[in-house]
């Protein structure tokens, strides 16, 4: 106790010194001594701990719009009110700001040199709010958190242990408390296909992460709010993995779960979304304070870092405009946000709770999937386990952390710039007559997580959620929060569609209401197939026959699936020994499309173009970006067979969860309604 008070002391003289150099620095600002600075700093501190967390309360909804940067002006005016209360006068706004902002530095970075733990503080806040349900979830069964961490390759972890940027996973590792389990994703490789079958059980007619259903001339979006609502509702059956009495945090689907936070699939659901859920987080001025530091400086880390690839002449996409912007909130701010979150369902007692964190994901994505900015950005998500760490030993149960991920990535230029055009091009100029296409440019997925999150925070009562959906009115499409390009829809004048998702393209001619024949397609336009098989930037092209079934064709030969019988050169040969039972089951989908497209893949140097502006990318099938990974409890026994397929990963995590006591929802018997057709039995996992 004497050490913490001497600390403490030591930390408000340092903090109380640096403020008091910075008014000197700054115009207009007095403060007769140092004594005098000593008492501001101190009715700083005393005004956020009495009044913070009232005014947060009013103004959350803008303190999430603007991702934590309202809570410097919030700072700004407790250093007026300490001014008047020390001075008897206040200087300039202006000036009050800028002192907020060295303020929250100070603590920022005299906090762990001092060796302060802000996880305590952040235990304290969140014991407070589970205070009234931790006794009655104390128990012996262990809880189970999923700590998902997106795009990232079981190779690439590999790498990242081998590198030393992981070195809490690498601890579990040598200590023997966790293992390795690779498994296999479906076509199409990306985080609505896996999301659905991992949480909910099925990813059924889930072709892509965009796709076009002919029936109603719409498309599908997975990370869409009015669709992800969709998606789920066709294939919730009630038996979600976090169905019994599980919280979803920044999930794409909900997992059935009772309590969500920027869910995609339920914002529009009060009862089990809400702002509400952020309070803890918001509430502490001192971690809120680490976390916009934090997120300025992530923004000038990636500018540094997209001008050092510039300048190395290194393959690279654009970085600049909103993206260092969006980068820092979904690095930092989303990510610090579900790890307070987290280390309140652990320390409730909440019994299974799934969370993604989509950082190394978005990082990759522009930088390259082995990069050092997207390994710094890994490295930043392997600490968060040494919080949640802390947190096991609050709660009122034992835990089980898993770490895992829904996919990988590949590394690749993208197909635009290696061959001077996009795949929505090269199909208008096959087209008989040159065609008009519909091929919207992707929304970056990173962009729907923060609007994910503002959606919440709007919705709340109070005038901070007025005020924020006066400010996101103009983006706000069927009740969601978009930004980024308006949502488009094709008309009746387009004669095809094309969407890409990363390395897959589905393309569909809007000529007839149903799903063209390889035939067909020849007939209307003896041009297309050939052009798309033959051009060096596609891998395979994959076509329904009149009478064989689907069939893949490459530049060199052919392979049928229904028989696997082929001709000349073999197109998947290099695309790994299950491709085509992955395209048999999405030629079996309902919304399969007339054209489905993979880009080419070069197995010797590993890399794909992928037919959206990524240096790393997922969707189709080739190289890494099939192959993630669960870091398991070395107790859960390991699995007889490979784990090939998403909904595979559901039944071997169910498997094991209940083999440690916990009481899942099961999914409904065979015909019962819901859930994926294809498959209707849990998996094991021996």
């Amino acid at each position: 106790m004497a050490r913490f008070a001497f600390r403490t002391l030591v930390l408000w003289g340092l903090v109380a010194l640096i403020f008091w150099l910075a008014v000197l620095a700054l115009p207009k600002i007095e403060l007769p001594s140092f004594g005098a600075a000593v008492l501001t700093t101190a009715a700083i501190a005393i005004v956020n701990a009495l009044l913070w967390p009232f005014v947060i309360r009013l103004v959350l909804p803008i303190t999430v719009l603007t991702f934590g940067l309202a809570s410097l002006v919030l700072s700004a005016g407790a250093v007026v009110l300490a001014f008047q209360l020390i001075e008897g006068e206040s200087p300039p706004l202006a000036g009050c700001l800028a002192l907020a902002i060295v303020f929250s530095i100070s603590f920022t970075l005299l906090t762990p040199l001092l060796s302060f733990d802000d996880n305590a503080r952040q235990l304290r806040i969140v014991r407070r709010r589970a205070r009234r349900v931790r006794e009655h979830n104390r128990t012996d069964v262990p809880g189970v958190v999923m700590f998902e961490i997106d795009g990232l390759a079981e190779p690439v972890l590999r790498r990242a242990l081998e590198q030393g940027h992981v070195p809490n996973i690498a601890r579990w590792l040598e200590d023997g408390s966790h293992r390795i389990v690779p498994w296999e994703c479906d076509l199409s490789s990306q985080t609505g296909a896996s999301q659905a079958a991992l949480l909910l059980g099925s990813n059924h007619d889930m072709p892509a992460f965009r796709w076009y259903e002919k029936d109603s001339g719409k498309t599908m979006v997975s990370n869409h709010g009015k669709d992800a609502i969709e998606i789920e509702r066709r294939r919730s059956d009630g038996g979600g993995l976090l169905a019994a009495g599980g919280a979803s945090r920044g999930n794409m689907f909900s997992g059935d779960a009772p309590r969500c936070s920027a869910t995609m699939s339920v914002l529009r659901d009060r009862e089990r979304s809400g702002a509400k859920e952020y309070f803890s987080y918001f509430a502490d001025p001192y971690g809120l304070s680490r976390t916009v530091a934090l997120y300025l400086w992530d923004v000038l880390l990636e500018r540094r870092a997209a001008r050092r690839q510039r300048k190395a002449g290194a393959e690279h996409i654009d970085r600049g405009g909103l993206y260092p912007w969006m980068r820092g909130a979904i690095t930092v701010v989303i990510r610090d946000l579900n790890v307070a979150l987290l280390m309140g369902d652990i320390v409730e007692g909440i019994p299974v709770v799934y969370s993604t964190f989509v950082g190394y994901d978005e990082v990759a994505h522009h930088s390259g999937i082995e990069e050092p900015d997207a390994f710094a950005v890994l490295k930043q998500h392997d600490a968060q386990l040494k919080r949640l760490e802390a947190a096991v030993e609050q709660a009122p149960r034992p835990y089980r952390l898993v770490v895992l991920s829904d996919h990988g990535q590949t590394q690749g230029r993208p197909f635009r710039q290696r061959y001077g055009l996009e795949l929505g091009e090269l199909v208008s100029q096959a087209l008989e007559g040159g065609g008009d296409v519909f091929a919207p440019a992707a929304t970056d997925e990173g962009l729907s997580n923060v609007g994910g999150a503002l959606t919440d925070a709007r919705d709340e009562e109070g005038t901070g959620a007025k005020l924020l959906a006066r400010a996101t009115r103009d983006q706000l499409v069927d009740g969601e929060v978009v930004l980024g390009p308006d949502r488009a829809e094709p008309s009746a004048e387009h004669e095809a569609v094309v969407l890409a998702s990363g390395g897959l393209g589905l393309i569909s001619l809007t000529e007839r209401d149903h799903r063209m024949s390889r035939e067909e397609i020849d007939a209307a336009h003896p041009k297309l197939l050939e052009t798309l098989r033959r051009h060096p930037g596609i891998g395979f092209v994959m076509v329904r026959a009149d009478d064989g079934g689907a069939v893949v064709l490459g530049g060199e030969g052919e392979r049928g699936l229904a028989d696997d019988a082929v001709s000349g050169t073999d197109p998947l040969a290099h695309f790994g020994p299950n491709a085509a039972d992955h395209l048999r089951r999405t030629d079996g989908f309902p919304h399969c499309p007339d054209i489905l497209v993979n880009c080419m893949f070069d197995p010797e140097a590993n890399e794909v173009a992928p037919f959206e502006e990524f240096m790393g990318s997922h969707g189709g099938i080739g190289g890494w970006q099939s192959h993630p990974f669960a870091l398991v409890p070395s107790e859960w026994s390991p699995p007889v067979a490979p784990i090939v397929g998403v909904r595979a990963m559901h039944d071997a995590l169910r498997s094991w969860m209940q083999r440690e006591g916990l009481e899942l929802v099961a999914h409904p018997a065979p015909g019962a309604g819901g859930g994926d057709p294809e498959t209707t039995t849990e998996g094991t996992t021996g």
